[in-house]
């Protein structure tokens, strides 16, 4: 059986979005409520597609959004993670509509290292838009945009 393209995996909505219920006091605790959201992969394309030159987005952005939008308490972070990569690799895969994946950044403002191309090509991409970066760490170095948070993208009330 051939694998599934990211764009195939991408359009494959199962169930989703659903909430579910968490009952796990840490995670509530963590997380501020008890109702996750799990979204579509689709639903990240879709605001990953939106952030236009010059303004950035973080998945902590990305999730507080779709939560409010489904009427949950937060969105499931893993999944999360990973359909943000997802929705990456499969603009990579197209030729046209390919979305401006390199704005979105980890939370503070940290550079994606599962992004197609690594953290070297999300550098660069932001590099010819204007940004600068800091670093963190002596071993295992992290990049992060330098105030990112002046640059956040502003989602319609």
């Amino acid at each position: 059986m051939a694998r599934k393209t990211f764009n195939e995996k991408l359009q494959d909505s199962k169930d989703m979005p659903k909430i579910v219920t968490v009952d796990d006091e840490r995670s509530v605790e963590r997380y501020g409520g008890s109702q996750m959201l799990i979204a579509p992969p689709l639903e990240y394309d879709e605001i990953m597609s939106h952030i236009p030159e010059g303004k950035l987005i973080t998945t902590k952005e990305i999730r507080e959004f779709l939560a409010k939008k489904h009427g949950a308490e937060f969105t499931c972070p893993l999944t999360a993670g990973i359909f943000i990569s997802l929705a990456a690799r499969a603009s990579c895969e197209r030729e046209t509509g390919r979305i401006p994946f390199w704005r979105t950044l980890k939370s503070g403002g940290e550079l994606n290292p599962k992004y197609p191309g690594g953290i070297e090509y999300q550098k660069k991409m932001l590099e010819a838009e204007g940004f600068t970066f800091t670093t963190k760490g002596r071993k295992n170095i992290r990049y992060l945009v330098q105030d990112y948070e002046k640059y956040l993208y502003e989602f319609e009330k």
